[in-house]
Protein backbone atom coordinates (compact mmCIF):
# COMPACT_ATOMS: atom_id res chain seq x y z
CA UNK A 1 0.00 0.00 0.00
CA UNK A 2 1.38 3.11 -0.82
CA UNK A 3 0.81 6.96 0.15
CA UNK A 4 -0.58 9.36 -2.55
CA UNK A 5 -0.54 13.11 -3.00
CA UNK A 6 -2.95 14.32 -5.71
CA UNK A 7 -4.54 17.58 -6.42
CA UNK A 8 -2.74 20.13 -8.52
CA UNK A 9 -0.22 17.72 -8.75
CA UNK A 10 -0.34 14.27 -8.60
CA UNK A 11 2.01 11.12 -7.43
CA UNK A 12 3.08 8.83 -4.90
CA UNK A 13 5.69 9.21 -2.00
CA UNK A 14 8.46 6.77 -1.97
CA UNK A 15 7.60 3.71 0.01
CA UNK A 16 9.89 3.71 2.90
CA UNK A 17 12.02 6.65 1.68
CA UNK A 18 10.10 9.79 1.69
CA UNK A 19 8.10 11.48 4.43
CA UNK A 20 4.56 12.81 4.01
CA UNK A 21 5.10 16.31 5.07
CA UNK A 22 7.86 16.21 2.12
CA UNK A 23 6.05 19.02 0.87
CA UNK A 24 7.04 21.73 3.58
CA UNK A 25 9.84 21.83 2.24
CA UNK A 26 9.08 23.46 -0.31
CA UNK A 27 7.09 26.22 1.46
CA UNK A 28 3.67 24.10 1.55
CA UNK A 29 1.33 24.46 4.53
CA UNK A 30 -0.48 21.45 5.88
CA UNK A 31 -3.14 21.08 8.80
CA UNK A 32 -3.45 17.52 9.70
CA UNK A 33 -5.80 14.83 10.39
CA UNK A 34 -4.95 11.45 7.67
CA UNK A 35 -4.18 13.98 5.44
CA UNK A 36 -2.06 17.48 4.93
CA UNK A 37 -3.64 19.77 2.39
CA UNK A 38 -0.89 22.00 0.86
CA UNK A 39 -1.06 24.91 -1.09
CA UNK A 40 1.85 27.00 -1.81
CA UNK A 41 2.30 29.79 -4.16
CA UNK A 42 5.63 31.51 -3.32
CA UNK A 43 7.88 30.06 -6.46
CA UNK A 44 10.80 31.72 -4.54
CA UNK A 45 10.35 29.10 -1.88
CA UNK A 46 9.74 26.19 -4.32
CA UNK A 47 12.80 27.49 -6.81
CA UNK A 48 14.81 27.32 -3.36
CA UNK A 49 14.09 24.14 -2.11
CA UNK A 50 14.53 22.68 -5.81
CA UNK A 51 17.99 24.40 -5.81
CA UNK A 52 18.97 23.15 -2.57
CA UNK A 53 17.88 19.05 -3.37
CA UNK A 54 20.27 19.81 -6.41
CA UNK A 55 22.94 21.24 -4.50
CA UNK A 56 22.58 18.13 -2.42
CA UNK A 57 22.36 15.65 -4.66
CA UNK A 58 25.42 17.01 -6.13
CA UNK A 59 26.53 14.34 -9.41
CA UNK A 60 24.44 11.63 -7.56
CA UNK A 61 21.61 13.45 -9.35
CA UNK A 62 22.33 12.40 -13.14
CA UNK A 63 23.47 9.02 -11.44
CA UNK A 64 20.33 8.15 -10.29
CA UNK A 65 18.34 9.53 -13.39
CA UNK A 66 20.20 6.79 -15.48
CA UNK A 67 19.53 4.25 -12.70
CA UNK A 68 16.12 4.49 -12.91
CA UNK A 69 15.87 5.50 -16.49
CA UNK A 70 15.16 1.98 -17.47
CA UNK A 71 14.12 0.37 -14.40
CA UNK A 72 10.39 -0.08 -12.83
CA UNK A 73 11.99 -1.23 -9.79
CA UNK A 74 14.94 -1.28 -7.60
CA UNK A 75 16.33 -2.48 -4.18
CA UNK A 76 19.60 -1.46 -2.14
CA UNK A 77 21.51 -3.79 -3.49
CA UNK A 78 21.15 -2.94 -7.41
CA UNK A 79 22.26 0.72 -5.90
CA UNK A 80 25.34 -0.25 -4.50
CA UNK A 81 26.32 -2.67 -7.40
CA UNK A 82 26.18 0.17 -9.92
CA UNK A 83 27.94 2.68 -7.74
CA UNK A 84 30.44 0.44 -7.25
CA UNK A 85 30.91 -1.47 -11.13
CA UNK A 86 30.19 2.28 -12.52
CA UNK A 87 31.66 4.87 -10.30
CA UNK A 88 33.76 2.57 -8.59
CA UNK A 89 32.66 3.75 -5.16
CA UNK A 90 31.20 2.13 -2.20
CA UNK A 91 27.17 3.34 -1.29
CA UNK A 92 26.39 2.12 2.44
CA UNK A 93 22.48 1.83 3.34
CA UNK A 94 22.76 5.35 5.29
CA UNK A 95 24.20 6.95 1.65
CA UNK A 96 21.43 5.13 -0.39
CA UNK A 97 18.84 6.00 2.05
CA UNK A 98 19.68 10.26 1.83
CA UNK A 99 20.15 10.18 -2.32
CA UNK A 100 17.13 8.62 -2.06
CA UNK A 101 15.50 10.81 0.18
CA UNK A 102 16.36 13.98 -2.02
CA UNK A 103 15.61 12.68 -4.99
CA UNK A 104 12.43 11.52 -3.91
CA UNK A 105 12.12 15.23 -2.46
CA UNK A 106 13.45 16.89 -5.80
CA UNK A 107 10.81 14.92 -8.03
CA UNK A 108 7.71 16.49 -5.81
CA UNK A 109 9.71 19.73 -6.06
CA UNK A 110 10.03 19.70 -9.71
CA UNK A 111 6.11 18.92 -9.65
CA UNK A 112 5.46 21.59 -7.44
CA UNK A 113 7.48 24.15 -9.20
CA UNK A 114 5.78 23.22 -12.80
CA UNK A 115 2.46 23.62 -11.10
CA UNK A 116 3.11 27.24 -9.87
CA UNK A 117 4.69 28.18 -12.78
CA UNK A 118 1.42 27.22 -14.50
CA UNK A 119 -1.03 27.98 -12.77
CA UNK A 120 0.34 30.74 -10.12
CA UNK A 121 -0.32 28.34 -7.44
CA UNK A 122 -0.60 24.89 -6.68
CA UNK A 123 -2.55 22.71 -4.02
CA UNK A 124 -2.53 18.77 -2.83
CA UNK A 125 -3.59 16.59 -0.40
CA UNK A 126 -0.57 13.99 0.69
CA UNK A 127 -1.95 10.74 2.79
CA UNK A 128 -0.43 10.07 6.37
Amino acid sequence: MGRYYNGDIEGKFWFAVQSSDDGEFFGAQGSEPNYIDYYVDDIDAVEEGVANCLEVLGDNKERLDKFFADRDYYNDDDIKQVWLDEYKETATNDTIQTMLRWYARLELGEKILACVKEHGECSFTAEL
